[in-house]
């Protein structure tokens, strides 16, 4: 499969498109009208196997090539092609600017899932040449901080004064993370996250604590680093509190990577990452525990328009698998804009503010998720 031009259709290159998240966001752009497919990783065959998958599901074209995320020129996007690039090959902690530096230099918008703090936060530094190349450059269209912010935007209102945003991440046990989330969780265990002034230091993955979660049932959570605790705080004046929580559905699941998070922050377990492997083969075995029931929860806290103590609830629970959808579908979203023209925000940013919550919902109005607010 080769990528030659198809006439009226604008190309979108999906870097990691048919990883855990990738694949999720080539499929729903497949069916986009108007719209080609261009699967890209380091693996040729498993790109050219999703790639058929998906032209025998639509019966459009989609193509494949075979590249790095770490190495792309602007030559190659040039060659391919494609008006927007979706990076969705992670795990970001380890990685620079350089892809979208290259989108820049070819002239094409880019868009990531990255929800790596300083990666996320750190895209900005690229505004001043993205708006001189007049592409559009975003971060963060995943769960956090795109989908959380949403939410928190859209209950904003209701507050006189914010002073807390907490946000939980709650996926099924069904959902196969796959090789690169994997390893960006475990590159999070026991490391410091900046926790703001006057509040007591923090680490990946601890902070045991029990919640009990609308629809999913009590579950443990720990700390998660996350682009919210910069730019929430940022967005709304007087924010004291944005954190962030992971909560596996297997307890045991949740707390091993606890127990590993301690042994890392003590230094006796310096690369957890090196585990992905095996920690990922085991998941796969015990892939019969739990369900295919994942959501998540944004709780805002504060005080009302007349002062008086004021706590919401936003809560939402993907059945059926799936899950997965929810932090794929920001990048879809902001992509099919991007090639219909009604995206024409430039420069670089992270992805809060980019589209509502009524947006994200209609985006999702196919799949079998509940929300609801308390």
């Amino acid at each position: 499969m080769q990528t030659k031009s198809h006439p009226g259709l604008q190309r979108v290159l999906v870097l990691g498109g048919y990883g855990a998240f990738g694949g999720r966001v080539a499929e729903r752009l497949a069916q986009v009208p108007g719209v080609e497919v261009v699967i890209a990783g380091r693996s040729q065959d498993r790109g050219l196997d999703a790639a058929l998958e998906l032209e025998i599901a639509t019966g459009k074209p989609v193509t494949a090539r075979r590249l790095d995320a770490a190495s792309v020129t602007p030559a190659d996007l040039t060659a391919i092609g494609a008006g927007v690039v979706i990076n969705a090959s992670g795990p970001y902690q380890s990685q620079d600017y350089r892809l979208a530096r290259a989108c820049i230099a070819a002239r094409v918008h880019y868009l990531d899932l990255a929800d790596a703090r300083l990666f996320v936060t750190g895209i900005r530094a690229l505004d001043a040449e993205a708006r001189a190349a007049g592409v559009l450059i975003v971060s963060g269209a995943s769960t956090v901080p795109a989908v959380s912010g949403a939410v928190a935007d859209a209950h904003a209102a209701q507050f006189g004064s914010l002073s807390a945003i907490a946000s939980v991440i709650a996926p099924g046990n069904n959902f196969d993370p796959g090789l690169a989330t994997t390893r960006s969780i475990l590159m999070s265990l026991g490391r410091p996250i900046a926790n703001g002034a006057g509040r007591a230091p923090i680490f990946g993955w601890q902070g045991l604590d029990r919640r009990r979660l609308p629809g999913l049932g009590a579950r443990w959570i720990g700390h998660c680093d996350a682009p919210d605790r910069d730019l929430f705080p940022q967005r709304y004046a007087g924010l004291k509190v944005a954190d962030v929580y992971a909560a596996l559905e297997v307890g045991p699941f949740h707390l091993g990577l606890w127990g590993l998070a301690g042994l890392a922050r003590s230094g006796l377990l310096p690369h957890p990452e090196l585990m992905a492997r095996p920690l990922l083969a085991t998941k796969r075995r015990l892939g019969f525990l739990g369900s295919d029931r994942g959501g998540m929860l944004v709780s805002m806290a504060g005080t009302g328009r007349n002062g008086e103590p004021k706590h919401i609830d936003w809560h939402l629970i993907a059945c059926g698998g799936h899950g997965p959808y929810i932090p794929a579908t920001p990048s879809v979203l902001l992509a099919k804009r991007l090639v219909d023209g009604t995206l024409q925000k430039r420069g670089a940013m992270p992805c809060v503010g980019l589209f509502t919550l009524s947006e994200f919902l209609a985006e999702t109005a196919d799949l079998d998720l509940t929300t609801g607010t308390q």
